[in-house]
């Protein structure tokens, strides 16, 4: 049912073997860093606890409880992510429990945040969902004061007030 090569049975040689399979280089990364792929992927029956760092894009569908720092991100709608999130880019549709920091950020109207975002360039679909602060990078980068600023005196005589403050940054 299965033959051999005519070249192979007429000279008795061994069975040739397939050259390798030639790497790409990733495009604006180390000359010696070779890679098949060009993105990974974590799928939706995937749970990691602990930080995930990846050289290349990652796309997450599962649930990480840790920070993730990569070159861009992809979240699906399912996933979820308990920690930091650092990116050059970086496109959200899922749950986000934890600061964001990324050059060009998209949150997708699916997406629900709970934490700071730092950013370049924004892009907010409508829908979204976030429960923190937007600042751009050129901000975070600012020298923090040498001298923390005053708590504003409760006048109410509770020590803590049940009041929420809203702090306006300049």
């Amino acid at each position: 049912m299965f033959s051999k090569k005519p070249a192979e049975t007429e000279r008795g040689d061994a069975p040739l073997t397939p050259p390798p399979a030639p790497t790409q280089k990733l495009q604006g990364k180390d000359d010696n860093m070779a890679s098949n792929s060009t993105f990974s992927v974590i799928g939706s029956d995937v749970n990691i606890k602990g930080d995930v760092s990846a050289s290349v894009d990652l796309h997450v569908d599962g649930k990480i409880e840790g920070d993730i720092k990569c070159a861009s991100l992809v979240q699906g709608e399912g996933s979820s992510i308990n920690g930091g999130v650092t990116a050059d880019s970086a496109r959200m549709s899922g749950k986000v429990t934890g600061s964001i920091t990324a050059k060009e950020l998209v949150i997708l109207k699916t997406a629900r945040i709970e934490g700071d975002v730092h950013y370049d360039a924004l892009t907010i679909e409508q829908g979204a969902q976030v429960d923190g602060r937007f600042a751009p990078n050129a901000n975070r980068q600012k020298a923090a004061p040498a001298i923390p600023a005053a708590k504003p005196k409760d006048v109410s005589g509770d020590k803590q007030s049940k009041d929420p403050q809203l702090q306006i940054a300049t």
